[in-house]
């Protein structure tokens, strides 16, 4: 930056970037015609032609050399600005970019600043904004629900309570949409901050500790869970929490749309260099018009599972997010309407 920073002081160059490349490539230009006025000149004795010839040359390539290093060096305001700009999507660093220019590249680097102070600012505004609203749908929703638990305390009528649990049942829901209102929020603050290093996994224990937290989601079904686990380690740029999340997530989705006494299986292999994840179960399956509407926020493919457990269309959304911030895919393939579905992450 202090070459730029060195031109822009020169009152013609101050308010163009063009001219400031025009200019260095005018004097590289002319410092071998420079250089060659003086040697002739100035040098006393006679000189040959192809001394002319090999000092020419010299001072050309060198003329060249020196201009390509200046020009280098004067893209460096635009380099900055793209680093500050990729600092912010990938780990939401604020930037601190020089803004006192008043060039083309100046006006970039203000833009560039205020933009990214405009972003983290609408960004802090939503996620306050959501939490207060979430916090006060929670207070919404729990005052009917403890009126309806009381009433099912205090009622003798069958059909009251009924009435109350299916109030319950009702805000229950209302509780798990503000949850996964709030867990959104809070994943995607979080994926955006992650730096992308890699960390050796180990899968077995990933697997496992996926499988404990689905363990009680299986007895409830009488599913049989199998996994064919062929890799020990590997190296992703993933966390093991994350890792772990997008597991629990499409086991507990394969698990809600399978039958009872149903097979869900996961399976871990390589193949050509990449890593395979697999979570295939035997239930409803898809339309295979449908393979990327699923994965949609809100999606309106969301529907009941085979025991009418609900759905709030965020679960796939959330898988399909972080895995694809860490550079892998996640793709669903199904045979079509009772036949099962798969769904495969790549990395």
């Amino acid at each position: 930056m202090r070459f730029y920073q060195k031109l822009s002081q020169i009152s013609f160059l101050k308010k163009s970037y063009a001219f400031k490349f025009l200019f260095v490539a005018f004097v590289g230009i002319h410092i071998p015609l420079i250089g060659i006025l003086f040697f002739v000149l100035y040098v006393n004795t006679a000189i040959a032609p192809s001394s002319i010839l090999l000092f020419s040359l010299v001072m050309t390539l060198l003329a060249t050399g020196i201009t390509l290093l200046l020009l280098n060096k004067l893209i460096k305001p635009i380099s900055v600005a793209s680093r500050a700009l990729d600092n912010y999507r990938e780990n939401r660093v604020l930037s601190n970019l020089p803004i006192q220019y008043t060039d083309e590249a100046g006006t970039l680097m203000l833009n560039i600043q205020e933009s990214i102070y405009e972003t983290e600012s609408f960004i802090k505004e939503k996620q306050d904004l959501v939490f207060m609203l979430s916090h006060d749908l929670k207070n919404f929703a729990g005052n009917p629900q403890g009126l309806a638990k009381l009433i099912i305390q205090e009622s003798n009528s069958d059909s009251v309570k009924n009435l109350a649990e299916l109030i319950c049942q009702s805000t229950d829901l209302q509780f798990r949409y503000i949850e996964n209102f709030i867990k959104l929020l809070k994943e995607q603050d979080e994926v955006t901050r992650i730096t992308q290093e890699s960390k050796l996994l180990y899968i077995n224990d990933i697997v496992a500790i996926a499988v404990e937290q689905v363990s009680q989601r299986l007895l409830q079904k009488n599913i049989k869970l199998e996994t064919d686990i062929k890799v020990e380690k590997e190296l992703l740029n993933i966390d093991e929490s994350f890792m772990t999340q997008v597991l629990v997530n499409l086991i507990v989705n394969a698990i809600k749309f399978s039958y009872q006494d149903g097979i869900v299986k996961v399976k871990v292999f390589k193949e050509d260099e990449k890593l395979y994840f697999t979570i295939s179960d035997t239930g409803l399956g898809f339309d295979k018009n449908h393979k990327e509407e699923i994965f949609k926020k809100f999606t309106k493919m969301s529907k009941l599972g085979t025991a009418n457990e609900t759905s709030t269309g965020l679960g796939l959304y959330l898988c399909k997010k972080i895995i694809e911030r860490h550079g892998g895919k996640l793709f669903a393939t199904s045979e079509g309407k009772n036949r099962g579905a798969v769904f495969t992450i790549v990395f």
